[in-house]
């Protein structure tokens, strides 16, 4: 099947509103967990994963952690503006460096009620902890196509940005969630193994997991396998178009560690990406390694959404992860950062994980397709069984435990 034929309208499907979770289940690991495995399906709770999980498999898991990317400006007139901040501008190597600028840094933002900003203006937010007279500023410098670029200004005493948007930021809640963030999501909106501030959305297959869980799977000898995808807002972007070839897929950067890519050439075991950042991650990691086996010489900084589709040449995953390896020892490197476009949809052939945990998503979604490619048509039979048994959908809802179909 060649993906960029496929009619958007095949996967769709009736979601009541009622049925969109807007806080999660507590504790967290009491979540409903409906399992689909050679094409059966059985219901458990989250917290009966160990007995579902093979002892000495692979949790790949996400580690980015939910950046306060909410920025509420008030005018002197009494006007709101909100800005939210995407990702940094394109000015800079990576998520991490812009995060750690000092002083000034520049941000493609939304912007809700733009109308309101002058040209000229600038804006001014107070930050908690400072004198009054030690504000953070925003400057509009440009409307894109998509989105604004921002230039923002604040006093050295306040940090870094990422100090700075812990400081007046707000937790940037799923557009589906119908009510204002509060104190409760700063913990709720994170996994428990949050590590690397980037993203604006959470990788919500983590959020079942707790302590006592991990001591569980610990007991087994699963692994946890730590990676680092920031999460765009992107993820909640609808397909549009009539033909997946006319949508543009969201890019996000993911981080790849040296310490990561060899452990996960020296698992042979089950693999299980906790999420589908997790998964576009590893998927990621393998094309990268896989472009550098054709040619040692190529750039591994961005991954476009349609390149696996058009280099279909055969080449083993253990050649991949070790091209990259190579290209690392070569730089004298322990961390690359890249890009990743991939759209992972029906006729992608999976090749880096067994089986995904994942929560229940939206319909038309470019993470529904992902679904379609782990487990085929079945995906309908699956969200049908959702829905038709009273689970609780998208961030905040319940989840999956879904095996590969071979």
């Amino acid at each position: 099947m060649d993906p960029r034929q496929i009619d958007i309208a095949q996967f769709d499907y009736l979601l009541p509103e009622d049925r969109i979770a807007v806080r999660p289940m507590q504790p967290r690991d009491h979540s409903r967990l409906l399992i689909y495995q050679q094409e059966q399906l059985r219901e458990r709770l989250f917290r009966d994963l160990p007995n579902e999980i093979g002892a000495g498999a692979q949790l790949c898991v996400n580690d980015s952690r939910v950046i306060p990317a909410r920025l509420i400006f008030e005018k002197p007139t009494g006007g709101r503006i909100e800005l939210f901040c995407l990702e940094p501008d394109g000015n800079y190597a990576d998520v991490s460096t812009a995060l750690g600028c000092r002083e000034r840094v520049q941000w493609r933002c939304l912007i809700g009620g733009a109308s309101k900003w002058k040209s000229g203006q600038v804006l001014q937010h107070p930050l908690p902890g400072l004198s009054p007279d030690e504000t953070l500023t925003a400057h509009f410098l440009e409307k894109q196509e998509t989105d604004f670029r921002i230039e923002f200004h604040w006093p050295e005493t306040a940090g870094t940005f990422a100090e700075v948007l812990e400081r007046a930021g707000r937790i940037p809640l799923p557009p589906y969630i119908k009510r204002s963030s509060d104190t409760q999501d700063l913990h709720d909106y994170q996994t428990s193994y949050a590590r690397a501030d980037g993203s604006v959305a959470a990788p919500t297959a983590g959020l079942h997991f707790t302590e006592a869980l991990f001591t569980k799977l610990d007991e087994k000898q699963i692994d946890r396998l730590p990676l680092t995808l920031h999460v765009g807002a992107g993820t909640f972007k609808p397909v549009t178009a009539h033909r997946l070839n006319d949508h543009a897929m969201h890019g996000e950067w993911i981080q790849l560690k040296k310490e990561t890519l060899n452990r996960l050439r020296a698992h042979t075991s089950t693999r299980i990406a906790v999420g589908t950042t997790a998964l576009r991650t590893l998927e990621s990691i393998y094309w990268l390694g896989h472009r550098l086996c054709l040619d040692k010489n190529a750039s591994v900084d961005r991954l476009t959404q349609w390149e696996p589709y058009q280099n279909p040449a055969d080449i083993s995953v253990h050649s991949a992860l070790e091209a990259i390896l190579d290209r690392m020892e070569k730089q004298g490197t322990d961390s690359l950062w890249a890009r990743t476009e991939l759209l992972i949809a029906p006729g992608y052939q999976i090749r880096m994980a067994d089986a995904l945990i994942t929560n229940f998503h939206q319909p038309r979604s470019t993470l529904l397709l992902l679904v379609s490619a782990l487990v085929g048509d079945d995906w309908k039979r699956i969200y049908q069984h959702a829905l038709d048994n009273n689970f609780r959908f998208l961030s905040y809802g319940d989840s999956s435990l879904l095996w590969r179909c071979v």
